[in-house]
C-alpha cells in the first residue's frame, strides 16, 4: 500500500538489497506492518516463550503473559499437563483472568460467569436452559468442543513455549543445535524464580531484538563493560545461529589473559571516553563473585525468535521476554533465576548483580536507551536504511569474532521471509 504523499506500507515497504546489510526504517514504525507481524509471526508457525514451569509447579496454578500482544494464561492442569489459552472469553470478549499469578480451581468470566477448565475448555454457562422455560441458548447449543483459543505447548529442560500454529517444527529442531546446547548448559541444575522486573521501552521490539544479536556494541556503549572486564574487544568469543538465522548466542569467553591487552584497550578507545580502567565500585562485590559453573564463559546472550532472551552476564542468569505494546513501544519482562542447590550466600550474589543487569542498572538500562534514540532517529523518514556491513557483506554464519554484526543479518533475512515481502524492487535482487 502507498500513502498520498507517497510513502510505502506494510508488505510494500522497500527493501534495497536482499542481503540484511540495508533495513528500512519503516519497518520500525509502520502501522500496517506491526498488524501483520502480530498475525505472521505471533500467531504464526513459530514457539513463543510462555513460562519456566518452575513458575505453576502445583495443579491449579496459572500466569498471565503475552504472546506478542495478545492476551495469554498459561496453567498447570489437575493432571499436571501444561496448557495455554488465550485470556478473552468466546462469549462477549471479555478478559477472563485479571490476576497475573495465582491458583485456582476453574475460571470464570466475570461479565457472565461462563465457566472454563484448566485446558480452556468451556464446561458450562449459566441459565443455558433458560428459566422457568424461557429464555436460554438455542437447542443445539452444547458447550462441547468449546473453549477458548487454545495454544500447543512444549517444554525445553523446564521452558515452556506455546504457538497458535496448528503445524509447526518440533522444539528442539526450531532453536536450533546451538542454542539448544547452551540451554542445556544453563539448565542443567534444577532452576530457582528469585524476582521479577518490568521495563518499559519506547522503541519498535525489533530494535531490542537487534541489540540482542549486536556484539559490537557491547564494548562501546556500555562502559561499565569494559571498565570492569565483563566484555572488551581483547576477549575470545562468537556468535552462533541455527540454520534459518533466526535464533543466536552470543557468547564471550574469559582465560585470566585479558589485564596484559591493557595498551590494545587504550588504542581501541582513545577516540572516546568508554575505557576508563581507574573507575572503582562502592561495593566491589557486584564483580567476582563466584559463578554458577566451572568454565570460562562469563557472558551468553540467546535471542530466540521471536521474543524470548535466556542470558547470562557474569554469574546473573535472567529470563527477558520481549512484549510489543504497538510499533513503537515494547516492554520487557524480567525473570531473574538462581539455582535450587545454591547456598546461602550464592543466591545472595546473584540478587546483588541482578542490580547490575535489571532495567536501571549499569547495562542494560542503556541497551533501552540505545533502542530509543533509534526510534527518534528514524521515525517518519522513508526510503532511508540502516547500514550494517560490520563483519562483511559475505555469507551469513557462524562467527569466532566480537567485532561483527552478522546475526542481525540473518534475523533480516528470516523476518522478510516470514513475513512474506514480496520481493525486492527490480533495481537489486538477491
Amino acid at each position: 500500500m502507498e500513502t498520498s504523499s507517497g510513502r510505502r506500507r506494510g508488505l510494500d515497504i522497500e527493501w534495497p538489497v536482499g542481503d540484511g546489510t540495508r533495513v528500512p526504517f519503516e519497518v520500525f514504525y509502520d502501522q500496517e506492518l506491526y498488524e501483520l507481524e502480530m498475525e505472521r509471526i505471533f500467531q504464526g508457525a513459530h514457539w513463543c516463550y510462555l513460562v519456566l514451569e518452575q513458575e505453576i509447579p502445583n495443579p491449579g496454578d496459572f500466569v498471565c503473559t503475552y504472546v506478542g500482544d495478545r492476551k495469554v494464561v498459561v496453567t498447570r492442569g489437575l493432571d499436571g499437563s501444561f496448557n495455554a489459552f488465550e485470556n478473552r472469553c468466546i462469549h462477549r470478549g471479555a478478559q477472563v483472568v485479571s490476576r497475573v499469578r495465582g491458583n485456582a480451581e476453574r475460571f470464570n468470566c466475570p461479565y457472565h460467569m461462563w465457566c472454563y477448565d484448566h485446558a480452556g475448555t468451556l464446561t458450562s454457562v449459566p441459565q443455558q436452559k433458560g428459566v422457568k422455560n424461557k429464555g436460554g441458548m438455542p437447542d443445539d447449543f452444547d458447550t462441547a468442543g468449546r473453549g477458548l483459543r487454545k495454544m500447543k505447548v512444549q517444554s525445553y529442560n523446564g521452558i515452556l513455549f506455546g504457538t497458535f500454529a496448528e503445524t509447526i517444527i518440533p522444539l528442539e529442531q526450531y532453536l536450533g543445535v546451538e542454542l539448544v546446547g547452551h540451554i542445556d548448559r544453563i539448565t542443567s541444575r534444577p532452576i530457582r524464580v528469585l524476582g521479577y522486573f518490568r521495563q518499559a521501552v519506547s522503541a519498535n521490539w525489533k530494535l531490542y531484538a537487534e541489540n540482542l544479536r549486536d556484539p559490537y556494541h557491547a564494548p562501546l556503549l556500555h562502559m561499565f563493560h569494559v571498565s570492569f572486564g565483563i566484555q572488551t574487544p581483547a576477549m575470545s568469543g562468537g556468535s552462533y545461529m541455527d540454520p534459518e538465522g533466526k535464533n543466536n548466542c552470543i557468547v564471550v569467553l574469559t582465560d585470566g589473559r585479558e589485564e596484559g591487552d591493557r595498551s590494545l584497550l587504550e588504542e581501541q578507545y582513545k577516540t572516546n571516553n568508554k575505557f576508563r580502567p581507574e573507575m572503582t565500585l562502592a561495593d566491589p562485590r557486584i564483580i567476582g563473585t563466584k559463578r554458577s559453573f566451572d568454565d570460562n564463559i562469563s557472558l551468553v546472550i540467546m535471542g530466540i525468535f521471536p521474543s524470548l532472551v535466556i542470558a547470562q552476564v557474569e554469574n546473573a542468569f535472567q529470563i527477558r521476554h520481549i512484549r510489543p505494546k504497538g510499533p513503537e513501544s515494547f516492554e520487557i519482562y524480567w525473570t531473574y533465576f538462581g539455582f535450587d542447590d545454591d547456598t546461602d550466600d550464592e543466591t545472595d550474589d546473584k540478587l546483588l548483580v541482578a542490580n547490575m543487569i535489571g532495567p536501571a542498572g549499569f547495562i542494560s538500562m542503556e541497551d533501552g536507551e540505545a533502542s530509543r534514540l533509534v526510534q527518534e532517529g528514524i521515525r517518519n523518514h522513508t526510503g532511508e536504511f540502516s547500514f550494517i556491513e560490520m563483519g562483511g557483506r559475505g555469507p551469513i554464519g557462524n562467527q569466532d569474532n566480537l567485532a561483527q554484526e552478522i546475526a542481525l543479518r540473518g534475523f533480516w533475512q528470516y523476518y522478510r521471509k516470514v513475513m512474506q515481502f514480496n520481493g525486492l524492487p527490480p533495481r537489486e535482487k538477491a
